[in-house]
């Protein structure tokens, strides 16, 4: 029987190879006989370049077969899968400091310390760390010319969400030992740092013998709103006040401060004030929980109390990202109808609020399963999730504030005022900056500005000479240019290159400039920078230059990632699978959760007045004066795309 089946899978993977791009021929060898020809329905699509033009139940159809493929070849685990007894979950029935306790089957899994997990097994760069030369990459690719914004798609306060949630998510540990980039004579003039000096990404052997090393994840990578609360005790007990499972917040509504400057948060790392008014936002968050579960359950105490208003508090977080900035990055019909089915499932939210989770994930969603999936591999974030987040083109040059004392102007508009240059709202200096603007006034400026676009040539040239910060907000000696070490920090990481990550991904690679733009300018440039090596092209360079689907404020290569990424965060957490309910989150908490479907809903919960006034969108990620959209009386799943 065993000889008969390796026969036809020979035989069908032989028929195969002649529809299939040769690059993938031996990817194909090893799959099952099944996910072979689930790869030739997605591949022979891919090569018509048209699943976003599909009808949308044909495009989720697509998406929910390649994000198969994914989960099936592209999770690797980094470091030794623990074996033991299996702890109790009902001994943990909270989210803990250090994101211990999650995963029913290693405790270990996705807490700080942990290894970051790959989704593309690591490409050897060492030989080509400076080749081409990261700062004229930089300098010739990615350094901004002209700011190109994005409309009314997306404004600032999308900008400081993603920001906000890498705080949540991931930081790498760095060695002690210091290293030089060196500016190359033909670029020098244009670089604002002649030399800069950062410290290594700390590379740990792992103890297993397919990935020999990796590195660590000093944050927790579970959606568990360590942004906020830290990564470990000892920075949670900074943020908690030990009255009525509250956190630390000031009477204006901002964070709190150390003596030297510092905010009182989760996360005080390379910040600046659009993340921090976000932080301070969800600290409310947490305390208006605690006042409701206080009122409605007498008897909790100030660790109850806390306990459940954070687990409250990271899946509307959670929600917020996924079904509302998402859906606002990926505009398109047949991403929100896949968000919105990721938290609710095919049969929407009405039917789940009535008759609850019904059926697996496609029809009721995979928040709410019956139990966690890992898919066999031990949760973390990835090094490629790292990598295509690097998104600070999104960041202008300067914020535009607007005078909230006015009467609203056409679509609830208010009248510029002054121009803040970015630099001075970064770090503690940026926190005295917002001190002296307050919350509404900088949440309705960032509301009304559009961000920037992800786009060769728009990466700031301020960021090409920043001061970073440690793990305690505390400038370091060393001005750094960022675009440079992004660049450096992919190849040194062993992160694929472009072309080998899209293979690694089942995507179709270039064979030359065009198939990546039309953009003649930036063909010339590419040539200039790496000759017709398309192998060489680094990720980020061509994560900005891709064409870019209709809507789509990201690259379709970055996007695969996010596929199968986004999804992992909610199915890998017993926190939104097994134990969502209303036992773990109180019946109180648990509908204070499926009652909040968007970031307006929190802004409308603690300033009406400003959202009422000011903000005309339907989201709170687009531009606010953009008008919502007109009502579609078509069915979202049967909608075709313009």
């Amino acid at each position: 029987m065993f000889r008969l089946t390796e026969l036809i899978k020979k035989l069908s993977s032989a028929s195969l190879h002649r529809f299939i791009h040769q690059d993938f021929h031996e990817v194909v060898d090893r799959m099952t006989i099944i996910d072979a020809f689930l790869f030739l329905i997605v591949h022979s699509i891919d090569k018509l370049g048209i699943w976003h033009r599909l009808p949308v139940f044909l495009g989720l159809l697509y998406l929910t077969l390649r994000r198969h493929l994914h989960q099936e070849y592209n999770l690797f685990n980094v470091g030794r899968s623990p074996t033991g007894v299996r702890y109790n979950p009902a001994d943990y029935p909270y989210r803990t400091a250090d994101g211990k306790y999650n995963e029913p089957f290693n405790e270990g899994a996705g807490s700080q310390g942990t290894f970051f997990g790959r989704n593309v097994l690591p490409v050897n760069q060492q030989d080509k760390l400076k080749k081409p030369d990261p700062m004229v990459v930089a300098t010739r690719l990615l350094a901004r010319k002209k700011f190109i914004d994005t409309g009314k798609q997306f404004n600032m306060i999308a900008a400081s969400w993603i920001q906000f949630m890498i705080h949540d998510w991931v930081d790498h540990m760095e060695e002690t030992e210091q290293i030089e980039l060196v500016a190359p004579k033909q670029v020098a003039n244009q670089c604002p740092l002649k030399s800069f000096r950062f410290y290594k990404t700390k590379e740990v052997p792992t103890g297993f013998w397919e990935i020999k090393s990796g590195a660590l994840n000093i944050r927790t990578p579970w959606w568990d709103g360590s942004a906020i609360y830290g990564s470990n005790e000892k920075r949670l007990h900074k943020v908690r006040t030990f009255k009525d499972g509250k956190l630390k917040i000031s009477e204006d509504g901002l964070l709190l401060h150390d003596q030297d400057g510092t905010a009182v948060s989760g996360d005080v790392r390379n910040s600046w004030a659009g993340v921090s008014i976000l932080q301070a936002l969800f600290v409310k968050e947490h305390n208006a929980v605690c006042d409701t579960l206080k009122g409605e359950y007498k008897n909790l105490g100030d660790e109850e109390l806390y306990r459940y208003a954070r687990l409250v508090t990271s899946a509307v977080i959670a929600k917020v990202h996924t079904i509302d900035w998402t859906v606002e990055l990926l505009k398109t019909d047949t991403l929100l109808a896949g968000m919105r089915g990721n938290w609710y499932g095919l049969l929407g939210k009405k039917f789940k609020d009535t008759f609850g989770h019904v059926g697996g994930a496609i029809l009721g969603g995979v928040v709410g399963l019956k139990k966690p999936e890992n898919h066999g591999v031990p949760y973390s974030l990835t090094e490629e999730f790292v990598s295509v987040y690097r998104m600070h083109s999104l960041l202008p040059d300067y914020l535009q504030l607007r005078d909230i004392s006015a009467v609203p102007g056409s679509h609830k508009s208010p009248p510029s005022t002054d121009k803040i240059p970015l630099p001075s709202l970064i770090g503690r200096g940026g926190e005295k900056t917002l001190s002296g603007i307050g919350f509404i006034k900088l949440m309705v400026s960032m509301g009304h500005q559009a961000s920037g676009a992800l786009e060769p040539w728009n990466y700031p040239m301020w960021l090409r000479d920043v001061v970073a910060q440690d793990v305690d907000g505390m400038d370091r000696p060393d001005h750094v240019d960022l675009a440079a070490l992004e660049v450096y920090r992919d190849r040194e990481r062993n992160v694929a290159r472009y072309n080998e990550f899209r293979r690694a991904l089942l995507m179709i690679p270039i064979s030359k400039w065009e198939d990546l733009t039309d953009d003649q300018e930036v063909i010339e440039a590419l040539h200039q920078v790496y000759g017709d090596e398309v192998e060489e092209l680094d990720l980020l360079v061509g994560l900005m230059a891709e064409k870019k689907i209709k809507g789509f404020a990201i690259s379709e290569t970055a996007f695969i990632i996010f596929l199968v990424m986004a999804t992992r965060r909610l199915e890998a957490d017993r926190f939104f699978t097994s134990n969502f309910n209303e036992e773990t989150y109180t019946k109180k908490g648990f509908e204070w959760v499926n009652t909040t479907e968007s970031l307006k809903d929190v802004l409308d919960r603690h300033y009406p007045e400003m959202t009422a006034k000011w903000m005309n969108s339907a989201s709170a990620f687009s531009v606010w004066d953009s008008p919502p959209p007109s009502p579609n009386p078509i069915p979202l799943l049967l909608r075709v795309p313009k």
